[in-house]
């Protein structure tokens, strides 16, 4: 099926117009940007392991393009070209993307919305999970789990345990990339660096170096050897690698955060639940994360001012959504006792805009609708 026709097919439906006036109502603009993209954007805030699932082109000029792999990114760009870059705006779309996805189809419908520059953030957050529970009813879908996280508390722990810089970065990768934050624990609990090493002089350099000046100084030293990568590791991921073995020459990573880390990913229940066992947590360690618990106190009050059952919501401090650029609040919906994939999932990236060229940091936040598994399961409700 051709892009036309996907996009004739969906505008036809009558899901499609009924979740494309609750958009409207809610006064989100409807954006349509373009098809074919540039990759860069994507290669660069997703890595180059999404490159094989990308569907690429060159232009006569040798500038790298592809057909969308989703809608956000696309939609950030345009309202940044806009008139309207930094001011609150709302938009909603709802058209055809292309994935490669093994024993699917490679061409697919995706909706969603996307809410940029608005300063009031849990009521920005409440208002999109409002809008992402409105979709899944467009399909007839409203027997619904919502799982909700916030990376903003974990981001705020890791601050207020004052980890060194090396032990953080990878703390964070563990936790946006799903990895056993557990078992990471344990090995930074025993790791050392206590016998020699080859690149003992290296290590020794290092100490104490910020991440530009390690990657600098890595960036100098293969400069000199002739090399960008050494089995298949970029400048970026050598660097870090000789920044983690300095910092652990000086020791473990203390035992008594981690008890603090691992008490903080065992919280899990309502979100009222969630907001008391982290206030005792941070009474208990010492720690000041009020800002950001704060925050999700007021995400809740909007939220039950919505109307959202706040008690059968399930929240989680180690709930992420496995992409690096949220910075926030996330959430997927799932069809209740059905299998891992969401119906709808999103959150809060704040920091995207910047990634992508502005100059001032913009608030955002938004959600993406599966709409085939949506689509399928509002069959087998309705049959």
């Amino acid at each position: 099926m051709t892009a036309t026709a996907t996009s004739n097919a969906a505008g036809s439906a009558a899901w499609a117009d009924t979740l494309l006036l609750s958009f409207a109502q809610a006064g989100y603009l409807r954006a349509e940007p373009a098809i074919l993209q540039p990759a860069e954007p994507f290669l660069d805030l997703s890595g180059e392991d999404i490159r094989k699932s990308l569907y690429l082109t060159t232009d006569l000029s040798g500038d790298e393009l592809c057909l969308r792999p989703d809608l956000t990114i696309p939609v950030a760009r345009d309202y940044l070209a806009s008139s309207r870059a930094g001011q609150p705006a709302g938009f909603s779309y709802l058209g055809p993307v292309f994935r490669y996805r093994s024993g699917q189809a490679s061409e697919f419908l995706q909706a969603g919305i996307e809410s940029f520059g608005r300063q009031d953030r849990a009521a920005a957050d409440a208002e999109t999970l409002a809008l992402a529970l409105e979709a899944t009813a467009a399909f007839g879908v409203r027997d619904v789990e919502i799982r909700t996280g916030d990376v903003a508390l974990f981001n705020a722990l890791l601050d207020a345990l004052n980890l060194y810089p090396v032990w953080r970065r990878r703390l964070v990768k563990d936790f946006n990339r799903k990895i056993s934050l557990e078992q990471d624990l344990e090995r930074l609990a025993a790791e050392t660096t206590a016998t020699r090493s080859e690149y003992e002089g290296v290590l020794a350099a290092l100490a104490g170096s910020d991440r530009k000046a390690a990657l600098a100084f890595v960036t100098d030293l293969m400069s000199i050897a002739g090399t960008t990568n050494v089995g298949g590791r970029t400048t970026a991921e050598i660097a870090d690698r000789f920044l983690e073995q300095s910092t652990l020459k000086s020791g473990a990573l203390p035992r008594e955060a981690i008890a603090v880390l691992k008490r903080f990913l065992s919280i899990s229940g309502n979100p009222d639940e969630a907001v008391a066992a982290l206030r005792a947590l941070t009474a208990d360690a010492r720690l000041d994360l009020n800002g950001a618990i704060d925050q999700l106190e007021s995400r809740v009050g909007f939220m039950a001012a919505r109307g959202i059952d706040v008690k059968s919501t399930r929240f989680s401090t180690a709930f992420g959504r496995g992409l690096d650029y949220y910075t926030g609040f996330e959430f997927e919906l799932h069809h209740r006792g059905n299998g891992t994939e969401p119906l709808v999932a999103g959150g809060r990236y704040d920091g995207l805009m910047t990634q992508l060229g502005s100059a001032a940091p913009i608030p955002a936040v938004g959600f993406s609708v599966w709409v085939d598994a949506l689509t399928s399961i509002g069959r087998k409700v309705g049959a």
